[in-house]
C-alpha cells in the first residue's frame, strides 16, 4: 500500500497532471471534527498504511496545529511525520502532490518525510497582489517604504516572488508590466490559484509563464483559503512552478545520500529526520542520550498542546 500523506484542507488537495495519483487524506481542524473522530481517522490511515506523512503551511491556525499534535500523542505512535513547511499554502499543495506521486514508489517512509524539504528547495513559487494597499500586510518579506506609497495608487500591482529567492517588483499601473524574475532552470510545470476569473494581460499566464518556459499551466479556483491569511489579501494569483514527473522526483530523492536516524532508526536524506525530527548525527560527534527535545512522545493531550513539536 502506498504510504500515506494528508493535508490540512480539501483545498490543498490537487488534481495530478499527468495520469491518477494517490489521493490525500484531509485532517480536519478542531472546530470540523471532534477529537475521537480525528483520533479514529488517523489510526485507520496508519492500520491501512502504515505510515502518515503530513506536510503542513506554517502559517497554519495553532489550534489546528495542536489538533495535529494531540491526534499523533493519543495514538502513541512514532509513525507520523508533521512536518510545517515555510511555502505559501498553494505550494505545499503542489509539494503533498509530488509526495502522493511518490508514495507508492519504494521509498521507505523516513525517506518520503525527510525529502520534503529537498523538494521544497525546487519549488519557485509566489503571487501577484492587486488592488489598493495589496502589500500592506506582507511580512513575509522586505518591502520599502516606496513600494508601501506605490501601492496605494489605483491598478498598481506587485509580483512577489519568495522562494527561492525573494523579490518585488510592480507588474501593473503606472509603471506598466515588469519582466519576470530569474526562473527555475529546469523543467517545470506552473499551477495558478487565484480568487476571481483571469483578466486580460494576466501577468502570471501572460509574462512569467513564458519566460520561464514552463511546460503547462494548470489553473485552481478558487485559491486556497489558507492563502488569504498567509498573503494579508484575498486578492491574490498565487503561483508555483514546480517538477511535475514522477521519475525524475523520484531520481532526485533516490540519488541523495541514506543516513539511519540515530535516535529511531529510520533512513533519512539530509540533515534532520522527518518522523522523530532528530538531527542526523555527525561524525565524531556523540548522540545524545535520550529522545531529542523535540521528540519526545507527549503522554496526554494537554501535554501535545502544551509542546506543538513534541513526538
Amino acid at each position: 500500500m502506498p504510504i500515506a500523506i494528508a493535508v490540512t484542507s480539501s483545498d490543498l488537495v490537487l488534481p495530478a497532471p499527468d495520469g491518477p495519483a494517490p489521493t490525500a487524506a484531509v485532517l480536519q481542524p478542531p472546530q470540523a471534527q471532534p477529537l475521537e473522530a480525528a483520533v479514529a481517522e488517523a489510526g485507520a490511515l496508519l492500520e491501512q498504511c502504515g505510515h502518515l506523512v503530513v506536510p503542513y503551511p506554517d502559517s497554519l491556525d495553532p489550534a489546528h496545529v495542536r489538533r495535529l499534535h494531540a491526534v499523533r500523542a493519543l495514538l502513541e505512535s512514532d509513525r507520523v511525520a508533521l512536518l510545517p513547511v515555510a511555502l505559501p499554502p498553494l505550494a505545499v499543495a503542489v509539494l503533498a502532490r509530488q509526495l502522493r506521486q511518490l508514495s507508492a514508489s519504494d521509498l521507505s517512509p523516513g525517506v518520503l518525510a525527510s525529502a520534503v524539504r529537498l523538494l521544497a528547495h525546487y519549488i519557485h513559487t509566489g503571487a501577484e497582489l492587486a488592488g489598493t494597499g495589496g502589500i500592506a500586510r506582507l511580512d513575509r518579506m522586505d518591502v520599502g517604504l516606496g513600494s508601501h506609497l506605490a501601492a496605494l495608487l489605483p491598478g498598481t500591482r506587485f509580483g512577489v516572488l519568495v522562494h527561492p529567492v525573494p523579490a518585488l517588483l510592480r507588474t501593473g499601473g503606472a509603471a506598466g508590466r515588469a519582466a519576470a524574475p530569474e526562473g527555475p532552470g529546469f523543467a517545470t510545470s506552473l499551477t495558478v490559484a487565484r480568487s476571481r476569473p483571469c483578466r486580460e494581460g494576466d501577468w502570471v499566464t501572460g509574462t512569467l509563464a513564458p519566460a520561464w518556459k514552463v511546460r503547462g499551466v494548470q489553473e485552481i479556483q478558487p485559491l486556497p483559503a489558507e492563502s488569504r491569511r498567509w498573503w494579508g489579501t484575498q486578492r491574490a494569483v498565487e503561483f508555483a512552478a514546480a517538477i511535475p514527473d514522477p521519475s525524475v522526483l523520484y531520481q532526485l530523492v533516490s540519488s541523495v545520500r541514506r543516513e539511519e536516524c540515530h535516535w529511531c532508526g529510520r533512513e533519512l536524506i539530509g540533515d534532520r529526520c522527518g518522523f522523530c525530527n532528530a538531527p542526523l548525527a555527525r561524525a565524531g560527534s556523540t548522540p545524545a542520550i535520550g529522545p531529542p527535545a523535540r521528540a519526545r512522545t507527549a503522554v496526554s493531550v494537554s501535554a501535545a498542546a502544551a509542546a506543538p513539536n513534541s513526538r
